[in-house]
């Protein structure tokens, strides 16, 4: 035996292999079989954050959402920075409605570097043997990284989970403007119906009086036209999409000829098509592409004051 290296224990062996007894029977989609192999390794080490999640994920195939915030909270806490159990409790609070908190966790990874990212998913994936020449060939348009559409995965349940957040706040403030607006008008109505019984027989021409509440009114429409224009959905600015998706950025990078695109999708097009730049044609290898911080924070800003545009096609 190695110097510092301690063997494993006869808990701690059984453990593992329940665990990959688990692993085989999730890829046959025997998940209550799965979930027994994965009880039984948690039974023998219960501080094993892999052995949690991956029930968790089990119980996610059965739709069994209660046992999934449960078994990625237990995660969570031998393991803060578990992307998956992260991402499997803000899914699990999504079904509950929880629309707020349930953002914090799927938010809670996308700020590492993507690299962190891989590096998390790549151990996520690993832990249910899930790594295959078929998911290594997979073409998802997200890069050389067979990892990726694990990110895009969160962030696809992350922009839902934001549209139906804004959707719900915006119903609200939608119907509150409505009720200030009708209450405004009213207001104006009564002055208006009062100051006429005060001048009546005073003003030689009403119409002007008729002309100044009609102003007012419409004053008054305008200011609440404004007040809803965050809430109305309209075109994203072209600087904020990619030249080649045209959809918001996610995660923008710049290439040296100035122009910005999605890493995912131009990793994939110099993977699949060829290393140039789509656009300007110029020379390109992914070494030379720098995140474009800049594009990524107004992108964030935009979506935090027009919450409309994280709707998705699929929406």
């Amino acid at each position: 035996m190695r110097p510092g290296v301690s063997a494993l224990s006869a808990e701690e062996k059984q453990a593992e292999k329940s665990k990959l007894e688990g692993n085989e029977c999730f890829r046959k989609n025997r998940f209550q079989a799965a979930i027994d192999a994965y009880t039984e390794a948690i039974t023998l080490c219960p501080k094993v954050p892999i052995y949690w999640t991956n029930r968790a994920l089990c119980h996610r195939k059965r739709n069994d959402w209660t046992k999934v915030e449960e078994d990625s909270r237990r995660a969570i806490q031998l393991d803060h920075d578990s992307v998956k159990a992260h991402y499997m409790l803000g899914l699990a609070l999504l079904q509950k409605q929880e629309y707020s908190e349930g953002v914090k966790q799927l938010e809670k990874h996308l700020d590492l570097s993507v690299e962190e990212v891989f590096e998390l998913c790549d151990r996520a994936i690993r832990s249910l043997g899930l790594v295959t020449p078929q998911l290594q060939a997979l073409d998802l348009g997200r890069g050389a990284n067979p990892n990726a559409y694990i990110v895009d995965e969160i962030w696809e349940e992350l922009a839902k989970a934001k549209y139906l957040e804004w959707e719900e706040a915006s119903t609200q403030r939608s119907w509150e403007l409505q009720r200030l607006k009708e209450a405004c008008e009213g207001a104006l109505r009564e002055k208006h119906f009062l100051d006429g019984s005060e001048t009546e027989g005073f003003l030689d021409d009403p119409i002007v009086s008729v002309v100044s509440h009609l102003k007012k009114l419409d004053l008054l429409g305008e200011v609440f036209r404004k007040a809803a224009e965050d809430d109305t959905p309209s075109e994203v600015p072209d600087y904020l999409c990619c030249k080649i998706t045209l959809d918001i950025f996610r995660d923008p990078v710049i290439t040296p000829s100035g122009v910005s695109y999605e890493r995912a999708v131009l990793l994939n097009h110099l993977e699949k098509v060829g290393n140039f730049d789509p656009i300007t044609r110029e020379p390109l290898y992914p070494s030379q592409l720098v995140p474009n911080f800049a594009i990524k924070e107004a992108v964030h800003s935009y979506l935090d004051k027009h919450g409309w545009a994280y709707r998705t096609e699929s929406d």
